[in-house]
């Protein structure tokens, strides 16, 4: 059977060729066609447009580039006509998939949604359009299922994807030394900078994290790059501070970092499943920033907040993401610091939560069968 998958940023890429690799294996016919990243094209999906040409970040970034994506759905959707899919499969990235969803109906096509929305922070009405266009929809978190129960719309839950692909990397992760070896690090503790893997994030969140360099000489600062970024705008912004950029090395710098400051997102439940202690990081446009504390319902930000219901890791955003508030929290989490082992300690919590190994090949395994029932 024929699959067409759309992913928008760098974590929908990860999870994306994950599920590749888990559709080629419970169909051993199938042909995969994809709009999404370096990633999704090495498992084995045709890569027709790279996510890089789309990833806007923000309401008011969005609005101005609407041109563009105005111009990239239709594109998607030239794509989706001549490919003649027997399953459209979007991943996250609402803003731009649920025009798809809606498209492939009116086509015919069945519409299967992995790692659904998070219309449970913002634009709950967006249910309906849900119910109306997908067909199924895989969530991976806990309260997610329970958020769709709640709205009459039955979703399925196989665990978090997360799961496998560090479970892929365990051995690696686990010699530390070889991981500093191979890095080529100094002998010295490690603070790990994630600013994001849109060129927006990094602009405006990395400058605060690297503003408390000059605090502590006795570490090494290594930021975990995303490929789709050059190195002069990391190089731009870090100037003459003592910062190395590594590039597709985020969970070997995660695993050797004694804490991370994390921009807002997938990254901070990386960290957690990791057991690297984390400040959480978000700065966004004023504009954009204004209109979401107007529309969005949720206590926090982060995936390790949102999971436990409650505040284990901290969350600096716009004017409190500063040097000052950096160092003290960071101060908390480095050997020594008294939040260290608590935050440790919740981390076990939130990995007992989110399942076994062998998310991804359960998801692509249960898409096949529901599309050839649905088939006869």
């Amino acid at each position: 059977m024929k699959y067409f998958l759309i992913a928008g940023e760098a974590s929908g890429d990860l999870h994306g060729s994950n599920l590749i690799r888990g559709l080629m294996m419970a169909d051993s016919e199938a042909v995969i066609a994809c709009r999404g990243g370096d990633l999704m094209e090495k498992a084995g999906g045709r890569l027709l447009t790279h996510y890089r040409s789309t990833a806007f970040m923000g309401f008011w970034e969005v609005v101005k580039n609407i041109g563009r994506i105005v111009r990239s759905l239709s594109e998607c959707q030239g794509q989706i006509r001549e490919f003649k899919p027997d399953l459209i499969i979007l991943i996250d990235y609402p803003g731009f998939n649920l025009r798809v969803a809606s498209f492939g109906r009116k086509l015919g096509i069945p519409v299967y949604w992995y790692i659904s929305p998070k219309i449970w922070a913002w634009k709950e009405g967006r249910i309906k359009r849900i119910k109306r266009d997908v067909s199924r929809m895989y969530t991976i978190l806990p309260f997610e299922k329970q958020f769709f129960d709640e709205h009459g719309y039955s979703t399925y839950y196989f665990g978090n994807p997360l799961v496998d692909e560090l479970e892929k990397l365990r051995p690696v992760l686990s010699d530390r030394g070889a991981i500093c070896e191979s890095l080529g690090l100094e002998h010295k503790p490690v603070i790990a900078l994630l600013p994001g893997s849109r060129e927006q994030e990094v602009r405006k969140i990395l400058p605060a994290m690297v503003s408390v360099v000059k605090y502590y000489h006795d570490y090494q600062f290594i930021i975990a790059a995303s490929s789709n970024i050059d190195r002069e705008l990391y190089t731009g912004i870090i100037g003459l501070n003592p910062v190395r950029v590594l590039f597709n090395k985020t969970y070997e710098i995660l695993a050797v970092a004694e804490a991370a400051l994390v921009k807002s997102g997938t990254s901070t439940l990386e960290a957690a499943l990791i057991g690297t202690p984390q400040v959480v990081c978000y700065r966004a446009g004023t504009i954009s920033y204004l209109i979401a504390r107007m529309l969005v319902r949720i206590r926090f930000i982060s995936l390790v907040n949102l999971l436990m219901d409650k505040e284990i890791v901290k969350e600096l955003i716009q004017g409190d993401l500063n040097d000052r508030m950096i160092v003290k929290e960071l101060n908390s989490l480095v050997r020594g610091g008294w939040k260290r082992d608590l935050m440790k300690r919740h981390y076990d919590q939130i990995r007992a939560m989110l399942g076994t190994p062998g998310v991804s090949g359960r998801v692509a395994a249960d898409m096949v069968l529901a599309l050839r029932e649905k088939k006869g």
